[in-house]
């Protein structure tokens, strides 16, 4: 059976202990100019707070929040919110299922953008123009303003009290701070990042295969690596390269709809799926603010008028073909991490979301998901219409085509009677990475198909994701994906690619892509890494590394930023996929040594 970041995160390695569902990497916020965003909610009780880590942290016992890294403003950066950070129990034996390959796509657009070095020494060579103030994001030459310090203060200038150290504390107002890390600071040397991370690599818990890139952020210069350019089964990392595509397909802003229409007969109501996987039946939703299906009930009972709701059809026909993964374990589906991927559903395909996010942190994020998303979802659409018995049940079909608008005696067949449209892009692509949420993950995937005008299937969205690569002028030839949650084995990306993917991010040349980073986990605090890097040997990770991490049964992996003792910013990814089984605590600390050593060190 598999393993993966959402599907096994045991507490006090990777799980959080306590609080509730949320992401963006922090609680703290970098409110963009005219980007409204709203304050942030209470933190968690102090007692949920390993004093002795916080301690090391800042030699005060308090640890107070890194800031969260936005993107330039844009009018969807106004819908912040918390949201979960599913985690996962121990799994079983492992078993692997047979690779799958992608279909063709076509060829992508061809040739770098300009001052992309394609040369074999290193073709990833990013344009010298990088921004360094990426960490806060500031692309387009804005002042930002960070609501709280954090680990990372020296980064920022910021040097104030922690808001967190009772429950009681009130907000501080955000304070204008220095942007990002120096960018004067002295670049590390090939030589002096290859004596940090060699003897490291040498641990036996990573196992006999160990791939790993480093870059410059700055230069974009490669300063190690060790089979930087082979394919590597990156699990959930995959969500990365997901992100980053997404993004660039749809934008950041992008919303998608679920809609109602009306039926071939008088009274029925066609629910058609749009592939938001963060659908809400209610306000008890677990994805907070998403989009509700009472809200979209109400609309459809106007719409009607006189006309009383008869029957309810289902309408998921967008996302074709299968609905498990190929090169899935066989437990994945009924594993409680993954689900049935549908056009339509609620809540992630959780049977009972209410129960799922109070019980969070004690079920590491594990919930019963709904064999068929699609036909519950629209059971409970229909009883929000008021329909009982019979009339009640639901059956899948196709909408009819649009027809003429609705009228007061009866809509026209295909006539929409309403629509609801999730989060932004931005905000899903935050609780995807943060949470390693595998459903949204694979809805997101779908989405870069269907900009890309190839079936929003599996197979379809790993050829739209390749595309996307593409035209980003980046080495397509160095990933293959058969999904985009990393749950499949038959998954490759080079660790190069990865951190290729990440300094284009930050670049500045496309600002949409920075919204990736808001999402990340950071050491010590929260997400994935919440309960890592908290141990003398990684202490020097906490607060400075921020990263996806990714875990199979024999496969871990971890790519993100991490900030030298030098102030210089650096981009990192290390692979391993033959790790010795049941060593899974042991790899990933010998990953926050790795990790550890870049922030500790100048290497040079």
């Amino acid at each position: 059976m598999g393993r993966e970041d959402s599907h096994y995160r045991p507490e006090g390695v990777d799980g959080r202990k306590g609080g509730h569902p949320r992401s963006g990497g922090a609680t703290g916020r970098v409110p963009v100019p005219e980007a409204h965003v709203p304050r942030t909610p209470a933190p968690p009780p102090a007692d949920e707070v390993d004093p002795d880590a916080t301690a090391r942290l800042t030699g005060t016992g308090e640890r107070p929040p890194p800031p969260v890294w936005r993107p330039p403003a844009r009018p969807s950066a106004a819908d912040r919110f918390p949201d979960p950070d599913p985690a996962s129990p121990a799994a079983g034996p492992d078993a692997p299922a047979p690779a799958a390959t992608p279909e063709p796509a076509g060829e992508p657009p061809a040739g770098p953008p300009p001052g992309y070095d394609r040369s074999p020494a290193r073709r990833r060579r990013l344009p010298v123009a990088v921004l360094a103030v990426v960490l806060l994001l500031a692309l387009v030459g804005a002042g930002l303003a960070v609501v709280r310090p954090g680990p990372v203060a020296g980064w920022l200038g910021a040097d104030r009290p922690n808001p967190r150290t009772t429950a009681e504390a009130a907000e501080p107002e955000p304070v204008p701070v220095l942007a990002g890390p120096d960018a004067n600071a002295p670049e590390p040397t090939p030589d002096g990042v290859r004596a940090a991370l060699e003897p490291l690599l040498r641990a036996p818990e990573l196992g006999s295969r160990v791939n790993v890139s480093v870059a410059d952020v700055t230069t974009g210069r490669s300063l190690y690596a060790r089979g930087g350019d082979d394919g590597t089964v990156p699990a959930s990392v995959t969500k990365l390269a997901t992100a980053v595509t997404v993004l660039e397909a749809r934008g950041p802003d992008h919303r998608i709809p679920t809609r109602a229409v009306a039926g071939a007969n008088p009274g029925e109501v066609v629910l058609v799926g749009g592939g938001d996987p963060t659908l809400a039946v209610d306000g008890d939703g677990f994805y907070p603010d998403a989009a509700r299906l009472d809200d979209l009930a109400r609309q459809v009972k106007q719409a009607l008028g006189g006309t009383a709701p008869t029957r309810v059809t289902v309408d998921s026909s967008l996302f074709p073909g299968p609905v498990y993964g190929p090169g899935w374990d066989p437990d994945i589906p009924t594993g409680g991490f993954g689900a049935a991927i549908s056009a339509l559903m609620t809540d992630g395909a959780r049977r009972d979301p209410r129960t799922a996010k109070k019980n969070f942190d004690a079920s590491h994020g594990w919930a019963e998901r709904a064999a068929q998303p699609d036909l519950a979802a629209g059971r409970a659409f229909a009883g929000l219409l008021g329909l009982t018995g019979a009339a009640a049940e639901v059956k899948r079909g196709t909408a009819p085509a649009a027809g003429a608008a609705p009228s007061a005696a009866a809509p026209a067949p295909g006539a929409e009677l309403g629509k609801v449209e999730s989060l932004p892009m931005i905000r899903l692509v935050d609780l995807m990475i943060t949470d390693s949420d595998n459903v949204i993950a694979e809805a997101m995937a779908r989405q870069v198909a269907l900009a890309r005008d190839q079936p929003a299937s599996f197979v379809g969205g790993a050829a739209a994701m390749d595309i996307v690569i593409g035209e980003l002028g980046l080495s397509a030839d160095e990933i293959t994906l058969s999904d985009g949650s990393g749950l499949s084995r038959s998954n490759r990306i080079s660790p190069s690619l990865l951190t290729d993917l990440i300094a284009l991010a930050g670049n500045g040349t496309h600002p949409e892509l920075a919204a990736i980073f808001g999402g990340l986990p950071v050491a010590a605090w929260s997400g994935t890494l919440g309960g890592r890097y908290q141990v003398p040997a990684t202490a020097a990770g906490a607060g400075v590394v921020r990263a996806k991490t990714g875990t199979l049964t024999r496969v871990h992996a971890i790519a993100g930023l991490v900030t030298t003792a030098d102030g210089r910013l650096l981009t990192f990814a290390v692979l391993t996929d033959q790790v010795p089984p049941d060593s899974l605590d042991d790899t990933r600390r010998a990953l926050d040594r790795i990790t550890s050593a870049l922030a500790r060190c100048g290497c040079r």
